[in-house]
């Protein structure tokens, strides 16, 4: 058996928990990444741009377990781990970019409350981030010579007021610069009830400006209206707190696709259309947009992305990409399924984690995992319509009934089917020649 890195149990035990119930966990995701070589690596180099102040804006389009959601994730880690924060949000029917009822509002306190870094990576960095910044400038004062004790808090006081300053001229900068020093203040006389109300008010919690004026005195709140332009603020600075810069990342791009309403629909997409125009234009710096969605919301004529003209024409590709030859500078990535021989190396090492977790000698041979897939491929509309998902999902429970019932066979559970009865799954001939390299 193929020997895997050792992983805390921890780790194997949320991978396999999460991958049963058909969901993408959030760590450890580094120990079962399998293909999308490609992808990552473009989806990396706007990551590099992004950390020299541009900008950038991508979908990531795929069927429903096709590992769309799996790959966001993946990159999401790899974000907080080079020095990003990121902020991430499911959209819903209570989440949108716009609505009536505050939707805006609902995926903006999402995408705050979600915000991660790498030392806080399960979200509700905020507070973190805030105290990191405020001492890295009380630290970059005190290397300064010849400050005294007296001078000390008047010149962290001047960096303090210079950050602000350098917000005030973006849009909305004014409030939040206002909000920054606030914190400083209060940060200074350790007056926690102060701090938390910034806090809400960075996070959208006030519900209306007298109550943030008569609090914090500011005359103002985040809204419907302005909640992106404070992504931007904050990407900016978040880089002045020492950070790469902002990554949002946002799923579930069919709950706009399924609203019934079309000028509801078409407010959402206008919304999408100000994102993206603005980090071709250069109006957004240091912060990268990665959006999920399935094939049909983005491009059904009457009701996906691609209904909305301006976004259509703007997203549309060429004469030249195919499936087979792929653009991956274009805004939108579309994934392929895995290849047969992708998912033989994940569901092996699926197979090691499992061993690892429980302790035990597998009897899980190459061939009875190629049996296993080849079942799998064999299934009446597998061409079309299994995904990775649905072989991972069944894959587990496979090896934990054979982990609780030792006396089982892989044959007696799966049925006594045989290679030769594979159609479009995998032949006797890809037994002995593609999967040679993955002898166990």
């Amino acid at each position: 058996m193929n020997i895997v890195s050792q992983i805390p149990n921890r780790i194997a035990n949320i991978l396999i928990n999460a991958l049963k119930g058909g969901v993408v966990p959030r760590v450890g995701l580094e120990y079962i990444t399998v293909g999308r070589t490609q992808e990552i690596a473009a989806i990396l180099r706007d990551i590099e741009m992004i950390e020299e102040g541009s900008a950038s804006f991508r979908f990531v389009v795929g069927k429903y377990g096709s590992g769309k959601s799996f790959l966001l994730q993946t990159i999401r880690n790899y974000a907080t781990a080079k020095g990003f924060v990121v902020v991430d949000a499911d959209l819903s029917p209570e989440r949108r970019f716009a609505g009536t009822k505050g939707q805006g509002l609902a995926t903006y306190k999402e995408l705050i409350q979600n915000l991660s870094t790498k030392s806080k990576p399960d979200g509700g960095a905020l507070p973190l981030i805030l105290e990191k910044w405020i001492s890295g400038i009380q630290s970059s004062v005190k290397t300064q010579a010849d400050v005294s004790d007296d001078d000390f808090d008047d010149l962290v006081e001047r960096q303090i007021y210079a950050v602000a300053s350098s917000l005030e001229g973006m849009v909305n900068g004014f409030e939040f610069a206002k909000a920054v020093v606030t914190y400083w203040k209060a940060y200074k006389l350790d007056d926690v009830a102060m701090k938390s109300n910034v806090l809400r008010w960075f996070r959208g919690e006030y519900p209306s400006r007298k109550e943030a004026k008569d609090d914090l005195g500011i005359n103002f709140i985040v809204n419907d209206d302005t909640w992106y332009d404070f992504l931007k603020i904050f990407a900016t600075f978040l880089v002045s707190a020492g950070y790469k810069g902002l990554l949002v990342v946002i799923d579930e791009l069919v709950n706009i696709f399924k609203i019934p309403n079309s000028i509801t629909r078409a407010n959402n997409y206008e919304k999408i259309l100000t994102m993206y125009n603005d980090v071709l234009q250069g109006k957004a710096s240091h912060i990268g947009f990665l959006m999920g969605g399935t094939p049909q919301c983005i491009e059904d004529k009457y009701k996906g992305v691609f209904s909305y003209e301006a976004l259509r024409s703007r997203l549309s590709e060429g004469h030249f990409a195919t499936a087979d030859i792929k653009d991956l500078s274009a805004p939108i990535i579309r994934l392929q399924m895995l290849s047969q021989e992708e998912m033989y190396i994940l569901v092996e090492k699926l197979r090691n984690i499992h061993v690892q977790l429980y302790n035990y000698t597998s009897t899980l041979t190459h061939e009875e995992l190629v049996y296993f897939l080849t079942v799998e491929y064999n299934r009446v509309g597998a061409q079309t319509h299994i995904t990775p998902r649905e072989i991972i999902r069944d894959f587990i429970e496979l090896i934990n009934i054979l982990h609780q019932n030792p006396q089982k066979s892989v044959s007696e559970i799966l049925g006594d089917n045989s290679f030769e009865m594979a159609k479009g799954g995998l032949s006797d001939e890809v037994i002995h020649s593609e999967f040679q390299e993955f002898e166990v």
